[in-house]
């Protein structure tokens, strides 16, 4: 019975050691934001911790550059014909209200690449809330003034068209894909000039101890790049690929 209760006491000290070096939300957000850790880097890091992709589509492009690190608020649209005349809640704009202070709105137009999801209206009223910037599977228009207002979007197009009277909501906090990667309220959303990751939130601190390895390697190998003129030589030592 005592070897049965210390047992059970070593497993709860244990339990709670390792809940102590939990990495909260902050910290998390800290380091994907390190400057060392562009996208690139943060991309290799989440197929080597979970075996998937975490980049989106290679035409997820910033209005301007910017670097933007924040948790996903999602919405869906979906297309919807003129002469239907039913009443549809707005959650694009239920989102931009009650997202939390510092989130990146993810917004995906189903069927809707070339309609814009956001405007100069919603992007001022994302940066007087504090939101970290946004993400669109679609299009975002008014781009100048977004730029004066220092609101980063990346979207995979821009266009004019707006999405009032074409698009109306479906859901709002639900898993979604954009730009042909899955995003769960909650994830990690980093965006900087190459485009865009995302870190499931499940794998956040794995994917951060990824990055302290490979800016450690990659620290270690330049000086022997710059002596011998060889990345191959370096890569024999610290195998970073």
């Amino acid at each position: 019975m005592r070897r049965l209760l210390q047992s059970l006491f070593c497993f709860l000290c244990l339990s709670l050691s390792l809940s102590a070096w939990s990495m909260t939300e902050e910290q998390i957000i800290a380091a994907l934001s390190l400057p060392e850790n562009s996208t690139g880097n943060i991309a290799d890091a989440i197929e080597e911790a979970t075996g998937a992709r975490g980049w989106m589509s290679a035409d997820m492009k910033p209005i301007f550059d910017a670097r933007v690190v924040g948790r996903a608020a999602t919405a869906v649209l979906r297309p919807v014909l003129k002469n239907d005349n039913r009443k549809y809640p707005n959650l694009a704009l239920e989102l931009l209200d009650q997202a939390p202070e510092g989130s990146v709105l993810v917004y995906v137009m189903q069927d809707g690449i070339d309609i814009a999801a956001m405007g100069n209206l919603m992007g001022t009223t994302a940066k007087v809330r504090g939101l970290a910037g946004a993400v669109i599977d679609g299009a975002v228009r008014d781009v100048a003034e977004l730029r004066r207002i220092g609101f980063p979007v990346w979207s995979r197009r821009i266009t004019p068209a707006t999405s009032v009277g074409r698009m109306v909501g479906v859901e709002k906090q639900v898993p979604v894909k954009c730009g042909d990667v899955m995003v769960n309220p909650g994830d990690y959303i980093v965006g900087d000039t190459d485009g865009v990751v995302v870190v499931p939130a499940a794998a956040a601190e794995k994917v951060v101890a990824l990055l302290k390895q490979y800016d450690d390697k990659e620290s270690k190998m330049i000086p022997i790049i710059e002596k011998e003129k060889s990345m191959l030589k370096a890569l024999e030592i610290y195998n970073r690929y």
